[in-house]
């Protein structure tokens, strides 16, 4: 008998945590609505693995809980500095575990792939998985508007025949392929690598206050608290300290970055669709 739904993110502009907070709260109302009296008291606890101090711990579940666990998509695939963290947090027993990436419009690669194996050799049975596009970190126009009112009809459909598995009581572990693709090399609008790895957040003295919100903000602890306009650690290029600056102080000005950046617009605005995987018998 399923008895606690936790729900973890890493989601450094909120577009994941918003996807699974959503499918979360579809998956409990239906798993009450479906099931019997037993599962009505069925609560919701979150990680939110955004926060550095969160990832230096360690998550169990038993056979009586359900993981739902969701990440943005970083060039098709789980962002590699957050990729060996989820290895090292969490822990199953048999657990029910749903995986959720978020995709920029352009491809979620190799991501569900490399998630699901990940959680399948921590202990956990991928009971479902899926694939949503969300609005491009880089860009406004790339995933505009995503997830749409109908992309939440869809995750709410996909909630509904995830909640039948988990009220049959079947263990479901879908097939996985072990064959996880390369990371995608970034283009610039020529068509050429876009080389800018070690590009970082530049900030205009101006406009920054020192505030210090960037550098709470920033999931990888990289911004120096005592002078926000520094990075002296990694930046992984999330967008998170970009967008969440009160006076619009920090920018990317690397050449290569912002080429890239029209190359997305040149190609990506096309709608993509969302994937839901589920077991062939799971929806009759």
């Amino acid at each position: 008998m399923i008895k606690k739904i936790t729900l973890c993110y890493f989601s450094p502009t909120g577009g994941t945590k918003k996807v699974s907070l959503k499918f979360a709260a579809e998956l409990i109302k239906n798993i009450k609505e479906l099931g019997n009296s037993a599962l009505n008291n069925i609560g919701l606890s979150e990680i939110d693995f955004t926060k550095p101090e969160v990832r230096k711990k360690r998550f169990e579940f038993s056979d009586e809980d359900i993981l739902v666990i969701a990440s943005p998509v970083y060039a098709g695939r789980i962002p590699n500095k957050i990729a060996p963290e989820f290895k090292k947090a969490f822990h199953g027993n048999n657990t029910k575990c749903v995986v959720l990436c978020c995709y920029g419009n352009r491809s979620y690669g190799g991501a569900l792939t490399e998630m699901r194996l990940i959680m399948q050799e921590k202990g956990f049975q991928i009971t479902a998985a899926a694939a949503i596009v969300s609005q491009h970190p880089f860009s406004d126009l790339v995933g505009e508007g995503r997830p749409s009112p109908v992309d939440f009809k869809e995750l709410s459909g996909f909630s509904k025949n995830v909640s039948k598995i988990v009220i049959s009581g079947k263990n479901v572990n879908l097939p996985l392929n072990t064959e996880i693709p390369p990371y995608y090399i970034p283009l610039k609008a020529d068509n050429t690598p876009a080389k800018f790895l070690k590009a970082k957040p530049v900030t205009d003295l101006s406009l920054c206050d020192n505030c210090g919100i960037c550098a709470g903000t920033c999931p990888v602890g990289s911004i120096d608290v005592s002078d926000c306009s520094k990075t002296p650690g990694i930046c992984i290029k999330c967008q998170a300290c970009i967008k969440v600056c009160p006076h619009g102080a920090k920018t990317f000005t690397d050449g290569d970055f912002l080429s890239h950046v029209k190359m997305l617009e040149m190609n990506y605005t096309e709608p993509k669709e969302n994937i839901f995987i589920l077991p062939e018998d799971s929806v009759n």
